[in-house]
């Protein structure tokens, strides 16, 4: 064993281990131990190198590794001064002695502290209450959240926070209470921000889109629709809180809307139009609320009517039934009558007949009236050549 230790190859070894633990311990030892530092966007920014800089007057700075800083100075104590610091001043600094060995690590994180938050609550039905909120500053640093959420004559409530989806739910709210508080408070390293937002229940509810819409045709009704859905899933106690319905449909196509209030689940439509497809579409609104705002429209559905069938589907009919007389003629051995004749040549010649007898009627009556209006005319011309004559004779001198 004592031969085995002696060997190079071991000596190497412990020596190698040896010096890895020494020069390890040296760096513990000479060096402070790493940290995060959070700054201002467009601040001045501090950095010291670590504990013990005040007993060290001269160091040098890395940014990333790299000697390149952003704008900045170095007080006579080591510390770096970042000046008015931007965006590409984030990432890791490092201060090193004048000998060349670590002695500090800083990351740098800027961003900006909290300020007023948007939030937006939206309420489908009169159980439930989902806040959500966006930052009207990008902060650009990791935040907390924290939510309450109160009535005009309660204690205040949590609102529980998914801070990662940003959003806050509230179980069975007061409905019965006019006017209420939701407040959201932001905090990051920078700082903390309180937003507040008003709320009035009985405006804010909007029920989910109806759900199920079905538009079917009515067998043997060309101008009729049947239209049926369901309650929306998210709607909870039908029984105390029911919903009306408006109805909206037109020929595809149409610029205009016709509109129905519906109480119920389902409607015929006895006005569509013969032969066109449909649009439909359903919203939904707490019935006992005036106030409260309609749901959105459900997607449009197309349908169209019913419709007889056509002559083209009458024709391919007649060529089947045609097609299966034959086939059950050659089993049966069945032979056409040849004096069989089409009628249709019959009913031609009639047809004609007809028309040539009704222009000889049109003819004779014209001439006739034409024979009456000529010997009248001459009658009128005999009678006023009569007279005439008469006077004449009598201005003659006797």
């Amino acid at each position: 064993m004592h031969g085995l230790l002696s060997s190079p190859v071991c000596l190497t070894v412990i020596w190698f281990l040896s010096w890895s633990l020494r020069s390890s311990c040296a760096q513990i030892w000479n060096g402070e131990v790493s940290g995060l530092q959070y700054g201002r966007l467009g601040s001045n920014i501090t950095l010291a190198c670590g504990k013990s800089q005040h007993s060290r007057t001269s160091v040098m700075w890395l940014h990333n590794q790299k000697e390149e800083l952003p704008w900045h100075k170095v007080t006579s104590d080591g510390k770096l001064v970042l000046l008015q610091a931007s965006q590409s001043a984030q990432g890791n600094y490092s201060c090193h002695s004048d000998e060349g060995s670590h002695l500090h690590s800083i990351s740098l994180m800027l961003g900006h502290p909290p300020e007023q938050l948007n939030v937006i609550c939206r309420m489908p039905n009169h159980s439930y209450i989902h806040c959500s909120w966006v930052e009207s500053v990008n902060t650009l640093l990791p935040a907390k959240y924290n939510a309450s959420f109160r009535g005009s004559h309660e204690d205040w409530k949590p609102c529980v926070v998914d801070a990662s989806q940003k959003h806050c739910e509230v179980i069975l709210p007061a409905f019965w209470q006019v006017y209420h508080i939701l407040a959201v408070t932001q905090t990051n390293a920078l700082g903390s921000h309180t937003t507040l937002d008003r709320i009035k229940l009985d405006k804010l509810l909007k029920p989910d889109p109806p759900e199920l819409l079905r538009v079917e045709q009515l067998e043997g009704f060309p101008r009729r629709l049947n239209v049926s859905w369901s309650y929306p899933s998210s709607w909870a106690r039908l029984d105390a809180y029911p919903l009306h319905f408006q109805i909206n449909y037109r020929p595809q196509g149409s610029k205009y809307w016709s509109q129905a209030v519906i109480w119920d689940t389902s409607v015929v439509l006895y006005d569509a139009l013969e032969g066109y497809v449909h649009e439909v579409q359903v919203r939904a609104q707490d019935q006992v609320n005036s106030d409260s705002q309609w749901s959105e429209w459900t997607n449009l559905i197309l349908a169209k009517p019913w419709e007889a069938e056509s002559k083209e589907d009458e024709d391919s009919e007649e060529m089947e039934v045609t097609e299966n007389y034959d086939i059950v003629s050659s089993y049966t051995e069945f032979e056409p009558s040849h004096n069989f004749e089409p009628q249709d040549d019959g009913d031609l010649g009639l047809m004609i007949l007809l028309i040539c007898f009704s222009v000889l009627i049109l003819t004779t009556v014209l001439s006739l009236i034409l024979v009456m209006w000529m010997r009248r005319r001459r009658r009128n011309h005999d009678t006023k050549q009569g007279p005439s004559s008469m006077v004449k004779m009598k201005s003659m001198p006797i």
